[in-house]
């Protein structure tokens, strides 16, 4: 009898631990990321609106309905990526994150000059050139360097109520992400 509770517990321990590392490895093999999903609604260096509001079904659901948000795909193998939206919001957060999802840097209005939202997104190596001369138009932008090849920038901005959701959704319509040459 204690031989069979033994191979029992034994058994369903096993069973626990194979079930925690399939659940854990699901993102792994998904093809329903956030990249994936991106990738089905637009093409890169196109802004695409994440919530519903745009019309449709939204590309990712939001879990906070105070916040519209805005996201393109790049690939920093073509050159550096310059994000910008143009308008005053009560406020608004940006996100880098690499093709897995994972969050390399983020920021929003207060660290911004002005709080306008103009950013530029390259490698190590073409921060380097950048720094040797840096472009006039490139003065007030915030330089994040990521080590990847390919990433998501997501807009963030709050909505306090029905009054700004023409602004907001104006903001980030106009919001731009285009590969800059250099």
């Amino acid at each position: 009898m204690r031989k069979l509770l033994h191979t029992v517990l034994l058994g369903l321990l096993g069973a626990g631990i194979v079930h925690i590392v399939v659940l854990m490895l699901v993102p792994e093999f998904s093809e329903r990321d956030a990249w994936s999903r991106l990738a089905m609604a637009s093409d890169l260096y196109k802004m695409t609106r994440l919530d519903a509001e745009a019309g449709g079904a939204p590309v990712v659901k939001s879990v906070d309905p105070l916040f519209y948000a805005a996201a393109c795909r790049f690939d920093l193998a073509e050159g550096m990526v310059r994000v910008k939206a143009p308008g005053n919001v009560p406020f608004w957060s940006v996100s880098v994150y690499d093709r897995s999802g994972h969050n390399l840097y983020s920021f929003n209005d207060h660290s911004a000059t002005g709080g306008v939202l103009d950013t530029v997104v390259l490698t190590p190596a073409q921060m380097i050139d950048v720094r040797r001369e840096l472009p006039e138009e490139l003065q007030g932008a915030i330089f994040v360097e990521a080590p990847i090849e390919e990433g998501i920038f997501v807009i963030r901005s709050f909505v306090p109520d029905d009054s700004w959701k023409p602004v907001v959704s104006q903001f980030l319509e106009q919001s731009s992400c285009q590969l800059q040459d250099y």
